[in-house]
């Protein structure tokens, strides 16, 4: 979300910490992103697969995405499904249909190939400080 100047803005509730750089996925979030962690969820069955590979699309509105949440799953835009209330556990789903690994993921939201993002786990991960 944006406020009127165009900074962003957390859809976190006020009572949820904020943590710089990470998806605070709280009550809020968990709302917001129901429909699309339903239809991610539905993905660990195969004829779920078999039906969202057929028609995306359908899939996608038979779920009643909104229309951001639609455009973000038909364009696997991964970290706009994460702002639009999707959780990890649900999203990966889908990226392990598309035959994409965590360490993928992690390098997509992190800004670093697969590769720079598992060597930094081989090496103990990120410093916070």
């Amino acid at each position: 979300m944006t406020g009127s100047h165009g900074e962003r803005r957390s859809a976190v509730s006020g009572t949820t910490p904020k943590v710089p750089g990470t998806y605070v996925f709280d009550a809020a979030e968990s709302r917001r992103g129901r429909a699309l962690n339903r239809l991610c969820g539905s993905l660990k069955d195969p004829g779920n697969r078999a039906r969202f590979s057929a028609d995306e699309a359908a899939y996608c509105a038979a779920y009643g995405l909104t229309a951001e949440q639609r455009d973000a799953v038909l364009r696997r835009d991964w970290n706009r499904m994460m702002e639009l209330g999707g959780s990890i556990f649900y999203v990966f789903k889908l990226a392990v249909l598309d035959q994409k690994s965590m360490q993928y993921l992690g390098g997509v939201f992190t800004g670093m190939t697969t590769e720079e993002f598992t060597e930094a786990l081989r090496a103990g991960g990120r410093s916070f400080g």
